[in-house]
């Protein structure tokens, strides 16, 4: 038995891994085919009486990781350098207010017209107004470089304050103004934390000659991320906050700090740490979606009433997306517009609302088909829109690209 088992983890793995590289040809994220894949599998151990333990216990443990994984992944893409300040603002403008305008309008309608209660239609509608980039970045190797760098920045932060704001309503649902106070000393002890954390395990990534440190380095992460979440800490900003000082070690290169530290060796050591977490990301990643399909309710998926609902929040999502992008930030790219999947942040921050808090409108099937819509649409505008090749820059300024990195290599997937 043991040997099946291993014959069909080493199988996902492939499997997953051969979506990832054939995504870029077929222009089908991995994602979606995960997801499907695990649905298959379901129908066939149904048809077949195969018996299967029961592994759906495992999947908020599983999310929890890869929710981790994606933060950490994600805060280390974030560069803060002047030549990208007018893409940052704009792809951070566009996160902040799509993901507000859509979360807000999605809330009203389900407390004025539902008749729900606030915090549980703010709950249930957060997760649906996230951008994945897990989804989005794998997608964009097609696109010109400003489109790939605003797609990078933009679902980036998506993910990140889409998580935080979750985070905090999750902890302060009896009182947000008293939360808001709390929040920010909460807030800035999570900032002191944080950088205490990074110095600590900075040294340990840069000093430790012992071949076995990144493991370390991630499980301390992980446990510090717990140990905030029982003190009722922001745990994910203070994972963002590590990983954000860890990619910008370049602010404090020219300071007294040199003395101590071997820089270019640091970037090297953070680069590896970087591609070892990306990895890690591509498992538990893979292994969730496909454990996600194969606990889907297939009936619920064609239920009408779900159906609906799932189309209207999608072509709500897009709307709103499509006139801000045409009249506020004025970019003339319909690309950009579709790029907006939903994926695993999503499905995670769902499977974590209290069961209290869970409300009919907003179903697993519901969410599940919202997800394969997101991506059918992008799939969509990948296959049938060309690219703007002679159209004027989107961005103010150029954008070098990142020392090592030549023109036209792709920008790897951050979850």
């Amino acid at each position: 038995m043991a040997n099946y088992i291993l014959l069909a983890l080493c199988l996902i793995v492939i499997i997953s891994y051969i979506f990832d590289i054939t995504s870029k040809y077929t222009k089908i994220p991995g994602v979606g085919m995960l997801i499907l894949l695990g649905i298959v599998i379901q129908l066939l151990v149904a048809n077949t009486g195969f018996n299967m333990p029961n592994m759906k216990p495992l999947l908020p443990v599983i999310g929890t990781i890869g929710l981790i994984l994606i933060v950490m992944e994600a805060s280390l893409d974030i560069k803060l350098k002047k030549n990208r300040s007018g893409l940052i603002m704009k792809s951070v403008s566009s996160a902040i207010f799509l993901f507000v305008f859509f979360v807000a309008i999605l809330t009203l309608i389900m407390v004025y017209v539902m008749g729900y209660k606030v915090i549980d239609s703010l709950l249930n509608a957060i997760p649906l107004g996230i951008i994945s980039s897990a989804v989005a970045i794998s997608s964009s190797v097609h696109l010109d470089t400003e489109q790939k760098e605003f797609i990078v920045y933009e679902s980036s932060f998506s993910d990140i304050i889409g998580i935080l704001v979750f985070d905090f309503i999750i902890i302060n649902q009896d009182s947000i103004g008293r939360g808001l106070i709390n929040f920010a000393f909460n807030g800035m002890l999570t900032i002191v934390v944080a950088v205490a954390l990074t110095t600590v395990l900075a040294i340990l990534l840069h000093k430790i000659s012992y071949h076995v440190h990144y493991v370390i380095i991630l499980t301390s992460v992980v446990m510090v991320y717990v140990l905030a979440k029982l003190i009722h800490l922001p745990a994910l900003f203070l994972v963002l906050i590590f990983g954000i000082v860890l990619s910008n070690s370049q602010l404090v290169e020219n300071t007294v700090i040199r003395r101590y530290v071997d820089f270019e060796k640091f970037r090297n050591d953070v680069d590896s740490f970087r591609r070892i977490l990306r990895e890690l990301t591509f498992i538990v990643r893979s292994f969730f979606f496909i454990m996600f399909g194969y606990y889907a309710s297939i009936g619920g998926l064609f239920n009408l009433r779900n159906i609906i609902v799932s189309l209207l929040i999608t072509a709500g999502m897009l709307s709103i997306r499509w006139l801000y992008f045409r009249y506020v930030l004025k970019i003339p790219s319909l690309t950009l517009v579709f790029f907006a999947p939903r994926g695993l942040i999503t499905i995670l921050l769902f499977l974590s609302i209290p069961e209290v808090s869970k409300i009919a409108l907003i179903n697993e099937e519901v969410v599940t088909l919202v997800i394969l819509m997101t991506i059918i649409v992008m799939i969509g505008s990948n296959i049938l829109i060309r690219k703007e090749l002679e159209a004027p820059p989107i961005f103010e300024e150029s954008i070098e690209p990142e020392p090592g990195i030549e023109s036209g290599q792709e920008i790897k997937s951050i979850s």
